[in-house]
């Protein structure tokens, strides 16, 4: 499924009327719990809106509850993100009162349009984003019926309004709704995120915006700091809700995703800073500026330098209020990003290697995620890669004919971001970083032997030149190599099913130093391994050539953790079932270190380190070796 070229801003659902919201067949309501029960991801448990009564929804405004949302304009000082307080009074209290956050602020069903003409309208036209109980900060609401919540929002184009309900989750009944909240400019570009280009010298600029085509015109200021600034156009993409395979994506789920944009700046000088703002032209002249970013360019392939390299996979999102949202298991989030960001003048490359953001299907959550990865993705090149919860859903060409992106299919991942693919739908790319070769797969496409993705695959590994870039690194979002988390024991596989089958001789033919992979939410690193057999002992300080792949999963980056087999496998070194990240960092053609960090604290709790010649490799002799390839 491919993203649809912008031509005009689609109109947003919803949309309010004089500062009221209609509420026209609200006890329909029960139709978007009914929804939520079927979209459950079985393997993280029940979320809590799984929870409500979807049988015992009622619409009972009430002059007995009230609700106000104050400031009601945001982002006055162009911020894209400010904290809100909720005003509560109810003189019926219970401790079961809660607050959902709606935007648009219109979340009447009375607007909603059929998915097809044989189906019925969703019976919500959008899901709230969050919500909180009313005695969140105040033990004592049950008595006073007064209550306070400090909520953040973050601009998504659109205004907001605050619905109280009582009875719980269990018998919600709406009480009240809340005046509509607004940032300044709804429309107003936001959340950066940069990433590799197919040359190694380009880097590229994707964000979001209310701005069509038609109505502005985008691009980027940029040039090397303090130099001459340049200016480069960014094309726009923009899908709609057809878009989307099925429900909830299609339905409740649904929200303008506004248009995305992305910049190509091209001919950078390695290895130097470069500042950059976003710009929109309306047709009058008049310019709507970001903020100023900058970024380091990528050093040139073989350089050497200390290159710097961060790795994990399922990280999802977290509400930093405290509040409650659709999947509540991406609780390591927040830690994750706040080590990254802390450390982030010691961080050159992200790679989030696939479960990006779990919003299965409510696509309010992927203006949340790349608010959340901001101050990451708008200063170094963040790198993604396909997973389960992006891509899989039945007949749409995924290889696992399950539901787990909750009808996105791919369309709305490879929108929000950029990566150097011919074709984004095929998820599967190579990039260079001075002294890695970076080998992308796509599992959720067919990987075996004799496919599309499989000759590309040994294309990127045989391609690189040891001599100039000796760190050869495989990543991929499910485990194609080995992990004992239970579910692969279960399964008597240890990974992916035929996924080493076709796999590891291309692995061991061409020497790849390392394999990550995702989708199991803990870390473990093998011996460097060969069909099931550790070729060298070492546990910390490789010398010389491994012999085989070391594999690691790294997939602690916030969703539930995953548990491990009550047994220990022969190839398996080090195991934690917490929350984590890998740091690579290449000193020079010679020395690596790979550093796995807990995100509760960023220390190192597991390390190795390899040091070897490129002669080691291309297994040659002193002056012997010419510049070339393992495939020659």
């Amino acid at each position: 499924m491919q993203p649809t070229i912008a031509t005009q801003q689609p109109p947003l659902i919803g949309s309010t009327s004089g500062g009221m919201i209609q509420v026209l067949g609200f006890t329909l309501l029960v139709g978007f719990w009914v929804l939520l029960g079927l979209e459950e991801v079985a393997s993280h448990g029940d979320h809590s809106f799984a929870k409500i009564g979807i049988h015992q929804v009622t619409f009972a405004l009430s002059d007995a509850a009230y609700v106000n949302a104050s400031p009601a304009i945001l982002g006055s000082k162009g911020q894209n993100s400010e904290w809100v307080t909720v005003y509560i009074s109810n003189l019926n209290p219970s401790i079961d009162d809660w607050i959902g956050v709606f935007s648009p602020a219109n979340f009447s069903d009375s607007t909603c349009l059929p998915e097809n003409s044989r189906v019925s309208p969703p019976y919500l036209c959008s899901a709230p984003i969050k919500y909180q109980y009313a005695n969140y900060t105040n033990p004592n609401y049950k008595v006073t019926g007064e209550a306070s919540l400090n909520l953040q929002l973050i601009n998504q184009r659109s205004d907001f309004s605050f619905a109280l309900f009582t009875g719980g989750l269990a018998t919600p009944n709406l009480v009240a709704v809340s005046n509509t909240v607004a940032f300044a400019n709804p429309n107003a570009p936001s959340y950066p995120r940069l990433a590799q280009g197919k040359p190694w010298n380009e880097m590229t600029v994707t964000w979001t915006s209310g701005y069509g085509i038609d109505e502005a015109e985008p691009f980027v200021e940029w040039g090397q700091r303090g130099g001459v600034q340049k200016h480069s156009f960014a094309g726009t993409l923009t899908f709609d809700r057809h878009s989307m395979c099925g429900a909830p994506a299609r339905t409740v789920g649904w929200r303008d995703p506004g248009y995305i944009h992305t910049s190509f700046l091209k001919e950078l000088w390695p290895n130097q800073v470069y500042t950059y703002k976003l710009g929109h032209k309306w047709l009058n002249g008049t310019i709507i500026w970001s903020q100023m970013y900058q970024f380091k360019s990528s050093p040139y392939p073989g350089q050497d330098s200390l290159q710097r390299v961060i790795i994990f996979g399922d990280m999802g999102k977290d509400e930093a209020d405290g509040s409650n949202e659709y999947n509540n298991f991406q609780r390591g989030s927040l830690n994750t990003t706040k080590q990254l960001i802390e450390d982030l003048e010691n961080i050159d490359i992200v790679f989030h290697i696939g479960d990006i953001c779990y919003a299965n299907g409510y696509l309010s959550q992927w203006d949340q995620f790349t608010s959340q990865i901001e101050p990451i993705a708008s200063t170094v090149p963040y790198m993604i890669a396909s997973g389960n919860h992006e891509r899989d859903w039945p007949n749409s060409g995924s290889f696992y004919e399950n539901n787990d992106s909750g009808g996105e299919c791919g369309v709305v991942a490879q929108t929000m971001f950029y990566v150097p693919t011919d074709n984004r739908d095929k998820f599967w790319y190579s990039t260079d970083y001075g002294m890695f070769r970076f080998c992308i797969a796509d599992t959720e496409h067919d990987w075996r032997e004799g496919t599309e993705q499989y000759n590309f695959i040994e294309r990127c590994l045989a391609s690189v030149d040891r001599q100039k870039q000796p760190w050869l690194i495989f990543i991929a979002h499910r485990v194609l190599g080995y992990s004992s988390s239970l579910f692969y024991a279960v399964e008597g596989s240890f990974g992916e099913p035929m996924g080493r089958d076709s796999l590891q001789k291309l692995w061991q033919k061409y020497k790849v130093d390392i394999a990550v992979y995702g989708h199991a939410h803990n870390y473990e690193r093998t011996c460097p391994v060969y069909e099931n057999t550790c070729m060298n002992d070492e546990k910390s300080y490789y010398k010389g050539s491994l012999n085989g792949t070391i594999h690691m999963v790294a997939g602690g980056g916030g969703a539930s953790l995953t548990p491990f087999a009550p047994f220990k496998t022969a190839w398996s070194i080090f195991r934690d079932y917490d929350y984590g990240f890998l740091k690579v960092t290449a000193f020079n053609h010679s020395t690596l270190l790979v550093e796995y960090k807990k995100s509760r604290d960023g220390e190192v709790y597991d390390s190795f380190m390899i040091s070897r010649d490129y002669r080691d490799i291309l297994a040659c002799t002193i002056d012997s070796c010419s510049s070339t390839t393992l495939a020659s």
